[in-house]
């Protein structure tokens, strides 16, 4: 600490300091996150304004397009700006909001995909009792539950414990992701990591198994149904297992994986399709497999037309 220079300021490396290759990528971005604030407000207001749509899958959907609508927007307009910027600076203080607010809305997607896999199970394995084990009340408070106990995960272990930032002030990302910016830290950070490994483990590993238990049930109670029903079962969870392939594949390969330079500087690339691809792809895949949203959609043409 005596022989370091506390840093005032971050500079993010972004993904090239060729300014041609910047201005190629801009409006690439620029479109993902079109489409991604676009697609999930769209999303939003069709199960908003339509009555029929005021279901609980609906209304978690509508949880998960709201969650998507904040995690691109935490990252894709800094990341604008600075491919068209030759300083690409963020503050201290901005960068340690941003890392904290992209860990919440992370956490909080990841346990509200395990609602919505447990949604499924009640309403494929439990139909009868489904209006009473997923009634409104309950609905509000899981959906509270998930943003109250990823605040717990999250923000309050990293506010117990933190970080003074030390020059070289130059972090190989194109956002303020956690593991780079503990790089830059002046003290041992061996503590830090166990805690971000643990609250992987716990926001990720455990959502990640209950889904996967959630869908071990739905699968053997599909199979026991005749044929004709099977297809109709299946496409309701169809949307939802895709999802949470690309967000957990892609969230453990950065967060459940020994940190090292050379992972370090792969992880924004990872981070990519849970940041950025992923908040764009959700409205889409639930369209193209939902026969709900697409005769809502199908309704709004016709009235339009009209």
């Amino acid at each position: 600490m005596d022989n370091k220079t506390l840093a005032t300021e971050l500079i993010l490396l972004g993904f090239s300091d060729n300014m041609e290759t910047n201005l190629c990528l801009f409006p690439v971005f620029l479109l993902i996150y079109f489409f991604s604030v676009l697609g999930n407000c769209l999303i939003i207001c069709i199960i908003i304004l339509n009555p029929p749509l005021q279901t609980p899958m609906y209304f978690f959907l509508c949880n998960l397009s709201f969650i998507d609508l904040c995690y691109s927007s935490s990252a894709i307009p800094k990341l604008l700006v600075d491919l068209v910027s030759t300083h690409r600076s963020i503050s201290v203080i901005g960068c340690l909001i941003q890392f904290k607010v992209i860990l919440l809305i992370g956490a909080t997607e990841c346990q509200l995909l395990a609602v919505m896999a447990y949604d499924r199970y009640v309403a494929i394995c439990h139909p009868l009792h489904y209006h009473v084990l997923m009634s409104r009340s309950i609905c509000f408070c899981l959906a509270a539950f998930v943003w109250i106990f990823s605040f717990i995960n999250v923000i309050i272990p990293s506010l117990a414990m933190p970080i003074t930032l030390c020059y070289p002030n130059k972090i190989d990302h194109f956002m303020c992701e956690v593991l780079s910016v503990l790089r830059l830290s002046c003290d041992d950070t061996s503590l830090q990591e166990l805690v971000i490994f643990s609250m992987g483990f716990i926001a990720l590993l455990i959502p990640f198994v209950l889904i996967l238990v959630s869908y071990s049930c739905i699968i053997s109670s599909v199979l026991k149904v005749q044929s004709s029903g099977r297809s109709k079962a299946f496409s309701t969870c169809t949307s939802h297992i895709t999802v949470v392939a690309m967000f957990f594949g892609a969230s453990m390969l950065t967060y459940l994986r020994p940190s090292s330079t050379e992972s370090l500087s792969q992880d924004k690339y990872s981070s990519i399709f849970y940041v950025v691809v992923a908040p764009m792809l959700n409205p889409l895949i639930y369209s193209l497999n939902n026969r709900e949203v697409k005769r809502t959609k199908l309704s709004f043409k016709k009235f339009s037309l009209q």
